[in-house]
Formats: C-alpha cells, structure tokens, sequence
C-alpha cells in the first residue's frame, strides 16, 4: 500500500485574519481527496469550507461503497445529494475545487475541478492534470494591477475584488467559463481526466491553489521536480513553508499580486515506491 503524506495550513480571511482552513483532504485505503472551498464574498452564505467539508463526506463515502464506479459519477451524485439536503441552488451557493486520486492494482487515474492539480511523477518525469480555464479568464475590477501600484491590501481592494468576483462569478459552470463543484452535477462531467499504469508512477502530488501557486505564479520552484524534491529531503511541510516565507517577503502583493496576503494550503504525497 502506499504511504500518504499530508501537510495543511490555514491562510487568513479577506479581512486578513486567521481562520480555520477551508482547504479539506481526505485519505482513504484507495483514494486520496482535496477540496478547496472557494472564500465567499457573500456573508449570506455558507462558507467555502463548509460546502467542501460536506462534500468531502459525500464523496469519501461513495468513494467506499462504490471502488469501481465512474469518477465522475460519483462526484455528480455527491453534488447533487449535497444540494439537495442543503437546499443549495445552482448559481447561489459556496463552491469548491475537487482533486480526486484512486488507485487499484493496475491503474492510477485522477479526476480535477477547477484549479487544485494532480501531479503524478512516473520514469518520464512529471505528468501534470490541470484545469485552468479560471486562471484564462478576464478579471474586471483591477485589484491585480492596484497591487501591482502599491495600493496594498484594505477597503478599496475588496471593492475592486467584490467586483472582479462578480464578474467571474457570472461564468462560473458555464460553457466558455470555468467548472467547479457547486450545486449543479453536471459541473462533474466537465472535469479534466487522466490514468496511468501503476507500475509507471513513482509518486503522486494533490495540491490546492495555495500550494501550487509557488510553481504556476511565483515560480519559487521552477517545475513539481523541485518541489517533489523538497518534500521528499524535508518533509509536505517544508513545501509550504517556502510559499509563506515567499508571501511573507511580498505583504502588499505587489510582486505577486493575489487575494489575499495568504491562502490556504493543503498538500498531499502519496509514494508509490512503498507498496
């Protein structure tokens, strides 16, 4: 069986204070599962993290009762058995990336919502499953380039974000926008798919956007090579570690201009090499 490596931090809140993680991963004897909730800018509603505590419930137990299903199916179902219970409604609820890893004694596949990649490292170096459609989108408001200028993070940032978020948010699972776990299950048949031998993977990295960032964005390491290396010499741990110590280095986001000063991270190692 291989071994399972998870390190988690919490970021802060759109009003920079710490708060509990909405970041949620979950370890199964075949599968491991990491959800990002997405940080809402609407007060009414439940948050990120609750929305991707849940669904992690309903998928995880699926995952269990169902080894052999389609992934998808299952996370269609887990959605659709959310909302229902929770009364969620599409276009009006929290949302939450989804990164699903399974194996069985022949194969590795994975399934990705939205931006928390999966990177399976074989003989061929680094195999990435990405969906970034949201990162391609248009983002009105210009709290990117108000960062940029120095304007720091406060009030006028959250109105320029509030009406970025807005903008985005209008297409959000939709054709031509992006994809995400939400209250409608079809959202799940839009998800980015890969597999591979089992025998062919070495390793395999989950990732939530606060992690993978340090690669995509600040390119503190210039590939998952390096931070696979890290992780492997100094444990998850020190992966996240030097994202913050990035972050902390830049407090106003003005080299990397970004929500908020820090998100949450959440990273998983599994090791094949253990079996």
């Amino acid at each position: 069986m291989p071994t399972v490596e998870v390190a988690e931090r919490a970021g802060v809140g759109l009003d920079g204070k710490v708060r509990p993680s909405e970041d949620v991963v979950a370890v199964l004897p075949n599968a491991v599962v990491l959800l990002d909730g997405a940080t809402s800018l609407r007060p009414e509603l439940p948050s990120g993290g609750w929305y991707a505590s849940r669904l992690a419930g309903q998928l995880t137990g699926r995952l269990t009762g169902y080894p052999d299903a389609d992934l998808a199916d299952l996370l269609a179902a887990s959605i659709r058995a959310l909302a229902r219970e929770t009364g969620l409604t599409p276009g009006d609820s929290p949302s939450s990336t989804v990164a699903v890893l399974r194996w069985n004694a022949s194969t590795v596949e994975g399934l990705v919502l939205a931006d928390s990649p999966i990177v399976a490292v074989t003989d061929d170096g680094p195999q990435v499953l990405a969906d970034d459609r949201i990162a391609s989108l248009p983002r009105p408001g210009s709290y990117r380039e108000r960062l940029r200028d120095g304007a720091g993070y406060g009030d006028d940032h959250l109105a320029a974000l509030r009406t970025s978020a807005t903008a985005v948010g209008r297409l959000r699972n939709t054709d031509g926008g992006f994809w995400v776990a939400e209250a409608d299950p079809d959202a799940a048949y839009e998800a980015r798919r890969a597999s591979w031998p089992r025998a062919e993977v070495r390793q395999v990295l989950l990732a939530s956007d606060g992690v993978s960032c340090g690669v995509d964005d600040y390119r503190i390491f210039p590939d998952w090579s390096a931070v696979l290396a890290l992780a492997t010499d100094r444990g998850a741990d020190a992966v996240l570690d030097a994202v913050r110590q990035a972050e902390e280095a830049d407090p106003h986001g003005t080299r990397w201009p970004r929500p908020k000063p820090h998100d949450d991270q959440a990273l998983a190692v599994i090791d094949f090499t253990t079996d």
